[in-house]
């Protein structure tokens, strides 16, 4: 406007202005630029700044600034004679819809906060309206939801938990909705759309909060029922970090929503996490060392572990460290950093325990007596019920200085430590009684001197064992290299253990009540 217009008619024109700004102004305050020069709108010269429509009936006019130079500040940024040329008619628009001259005139005179009474009660009026369509919702939403949820066999608890966030949203979009009738003063309208921003954001973010612990929390009973606890770990840390996520997501949103520049909080964020990261390496390594121990499943709680040359039961898996109870019923903690870069042999994961042991026999044992020798201890594998056959291994490995070595090589089939204990010790006592009965014993130590009377090999059973090889050889039963495979299928199973005499297969009887 001219000087001399703006003289004249500029306090009637911007009154004009206000009001169908305030009723009619279909964009956002939040978008208009806080930079001296304005932000750079494509397709719009650099002097100029569109805002948004100002919209009533059928007349849509741009509420559009123009950057001028004025003698007194400067440049400055006002309304351009664009839009003012179409304000008049714009204005008789806004005039023709306006409600107040229905109402009673104090509602419409008197004014709180720029805004007139009459608004302010609707606004008050509105909220149980709103509150009574959300819970008019929920109720027509509960009915199918339980239906199905009878249908498909599913807790409707979940349902439930997330009423609260749904009605609130859907409270507070019809109250948004309603509100947009009222034709609000601008600025007050502003604040009504971040105020209802927030409510909107808080409601998402429950939900999201709420669905993140469901299915998490399903996964991880899931995966703990299958007996995956490095999963169910994974499910419990992974909803921690996810709802701190969320948390943080709707903290950055409703700050954005009220006005804040976030860039520089986002840039402090980005520097206050970098120089945390150099100050924690250790402990970021060791959290990252925790989340793979538990995703690999190497290890669960309860299993017996090798660590290097420390071996313990699995205690505890945490985010940090790893918590061992050893053999000798210390407590040790290892840095899941270290646990993620060192072997780690799970003793528990056995499906069978090996069976190995070396025997030395005398120098002077003929090789048909070591036949013998090696042939029984053979059948005695092949005939234990708890030796697994086919892995069985008898060998003469070495002619030494001081014996003639074989090795006896086989599985146990059994997890239990202590039963392969038992089985150990049954099979080596077993072996004794065979090189007994076989007329030989084990070498001695090379590096002792015996001063005494050496009986020797005991010349009747070493006949007899000699005798016996002789015949399997002359009937061509001779087992080397090993036995006949019919033979082997004959043996299975045919020693008895526990043995007869042992107290485990003849347990007490009961005395009965006693009186």
């Amino acid at each position: 406007m001219s000087a001399a217009h703006r003289q004249s008619e500029g306090e009637q024109t911007a009154t004009k202005l206000k009001l169908v700004m305030d009723r009619a102004f279909a964009g956002s305050l939040k978008h208009v630029s806080t930079e001296p020069e304005g932000t750079p709108q494509e397709g719009v010269p650099f002097d100029r700044q569109d805002l948004g429509l100002m919209v009533s009936g059928d007349v849509e006019v741009d509420l559009q600034l123009v950057r001028v130079s004025d003698p007194s500040v400067g440049k400055i940024w006002l309304i351009s004679s664009d839009t003012l040329a179409k304000l008049p008619e714009l204005y008789d628009q806004v005039e023709a819809r306006q409600v107040e001259s229905r109402l009673p005139n104090f509602l419409v005179k008197h004014q709180f906060e720029g805004m007139p009474l009459w608004q302010w009660l609707a606004l008050l009026l509105a909220i149980p309206l709103a509150a009574a369509v959300g819970w008019l919702v929920l109720t027509l939403l509960d009915s199918p939801l339980r239906w199905w949820a009878r249908r498909s066999q599913r807790d409707v608890s979940r349902w439930q938990s997330v009423s609260g966030p749904v009605w609130l949203l859907v409270g507070t979009i019809t109250h948004r909705v309603f509100a947009g009738y009222l034709g609000m003063p601008l600025l007050q309208r502003h604040y009504y759309v971040q105020l209802t921003a927030v409510a909107l954001i808080i409601g998402a973010s429950w939900i999201f909060w709420r669905a993140i612990r469901w299915s998490l929390r399903r996964v991880r009973t899931q995966a703990l029922s299958h007996g995956h606890g490095g999963t169910g770990s994974l499910m419990l840390l992974g909803e921690r970090i996810l709802k701190a996520v969320v948390f943080v997501t709707a903290v950055f949103a409703v700050l954005t929503t009220l006005g804040f520049n976030m860039t520089t909080a986002l840039a402090g964020v980005g520097i206050g996490g970098l120089a945390i990261g150099f100050g924690a390496q250790q402990t970021i390594a060791n959290l990252f060392g925790g989340v793979s121990v538990l995703g690999d499943e190497v290890m669960r709680v309860g299993d017996t572990c090798r660590f290097g040359d420390r071996t313990g039961t699995v205690e505890d898996i945490g985010l940090r460290s790893t918590r061992i109870r050893t053999d000798e019923r210390t407590l040790l903690a290892i840095p899941n950093g270290t646990v993620a870069t060192i072997n780690v042999e799970n003793l528990s994961r056995r499906d069978k325990i090996l069976f190995k042991t070396n025997l030395g026999f005398r120098l002077e044992t003929k090789a048909d007596h070591l036949r013998y020798v090696l042939s029984e201890i053979r059948r005695l594998l092949y005939s234990h019920p708890k030796i697994e056959t086919k892995t069985v291994r008898v060998r003469l490995t070495d002619i030494a200085a001081g014996s003639l070595n074989v090795e006896v090589f086989s599985y146990v089939l059994t997890v239990d430590f202590n039963e392969f204990a038992a089985v150990r010790e049954d099979l080596l006592l077993r072996m004794m009684d065979l090189v007994d009965d076989a007329g030989t014993s084990v070498a001695l130590p090379s590096q002792t001197l015996h001063i005494s009377r050496d009986s020797g090999l005991e010349k009747d059973k070493a006949e007899g064992a000699t005798k016996k090889i002789a015949d399997l050889r002359d009937h061509k039963k001779l087992p080397f290299p090993d036995f006949h495979q019919e033979d082997i299928s004959s043996f299975q199973g045919t020693i008895d253990y526990p043995q007869p005499e042992s107290a485990v297969r003849n347990p007490k009887p009961n005395p009965g009540p006693q009186r």
